[in-house]
């Protein structure tokens, strides 16, 4: 069994939820390969050799790999995934958007959002927007899949393992980056953080968004997250949506403000281990899934947790 993990990083810092991949490598019995792609990345090349469980980072380093174009990637991953097993990708927006195009190079059916291995050709993943987990068995020569990085626990550390430079692939030139917007936020990781608070279309207001929830996340030391319907109507940004379409969540504790509840939401947090939500409506289907229901004007009942928070 050779297995290849693609790191996840912003060419400065490697995602927390590489580890939580290779955490998932070793339920499959063997180190891994770490695969780092970008441009002036011998800095997370370095940090990955140090989480336990990589056999070896191979690294990729050039201009043209800087934005992470999925045609540039797609093809050099799909050359170097010929010669494994497995290669897990993460159930990111990067990840989702390379792992199709990989299967269909190497002509084989990949797996996606995979929660579970069972065995090595053999996994568990959600469907029908979360209600059934659904077991697959893959027979591919190559198993392309995507995991949810929450399922899985990270690995520790060690001695740093070796790092192997490869010969870049070619500019496919196909797209070009024409602007990029980033965000800085001392804010943990939605993907992996233990605590999330996420805000709903009946917040209003994206003043409401930020006003109400930013102040109770930073109580908490929380990620932020929203709906589809909130970031639809500019409440918040698109990398904060959670649900079928967005980050798939599973904190120990997920606090919902003004969310009605919708299987396209629920579908990224029912995971959760603790939900509690605030919502005017006491018929709304998110009180199904919660643990502590709290009926009321979000705008009236999260000051008042926020009083309470900061003692």
């Amino acid at each position: 069994m050779k297995i290849l993990v693609l790191a996840e990083h912003d060419n400065i810092r490697l995602k927390p939820l590489t580890a939580r991949l290779l955490g998932a490598a070793q339920q499959l019995g063997a180190a891994a390969d770490l695969l780092v792609i970008g441009a002036a990345c011998q800095a997370v090349a370095e940090q990955g050799a140090l989480l336990a469980g990589v056999a070896r980072v191979r690294q990729l380093d050039a201009p043209h790999y800087a934005h992470f174009s999925v045609e540039n990637l797609a093809m050099v991953l799909a050359q170097l995934a010929g010669s494994y097993t497995h290669v897990l990708l993460p159930a990111t927006p990067f990840g989702k958007a390379l792992a199709p195009r990989v299967a269909a190079m190497l002509d084989v059916a990949p797996v996606s959002g995979v929660t579970a291995i069972v065995a090595g050709d053999c996994f568990v993943r959600p469907t029908h927007a979360g209600n059934v987990l659904e077991t697959v068995l893959c027979p591919e020569p190559v198993k392309v899949l995507t995991l949810r990085p929450a399922a899985f626990a990270a690995t520790g550390r060690q001695l740093p393992a070796v790092i192997e430079s490869l010969a870049p692939g070619p500019e496919m030139g196909v797209s070009r980056q024409v602007a990029q917007q980033r965000t800085n936020s001392a804010r943990p990781e939605l993907a992996t953080a233990r605590v999330v608070v996420a805000g709903g279309r009946g917040l209003g207001s994206a003043d409401a968004f930020r006003d109400l929830l930013e102040p109770l996340a930073d109580c908490l030391g929380a990620a932020l997250a929203a709906t589809r319907a909130a970031v639809d109507a500019n409440y918040a940004s698109n990398d904060l949506q959670v649900g079928q379409t967005g980050c798939a969540v599973a904190p120990e504790l997920y606090i919902a403000v003004g969310i009605s509840g919708a299987q396209q939401h629920l579908a990224g947090m029912r995971d959760a281990k603790w939900i509690v939500a605030i919502n005017t409506d006491p018929e709304a289907p998110i009180f199904k899934v919660a643990d502590l229901a709290l009926v009321g004007d979000a705008h009236e009942i999260v000051p008042q947790l926020i009083a309470a928070l900061r003692g």
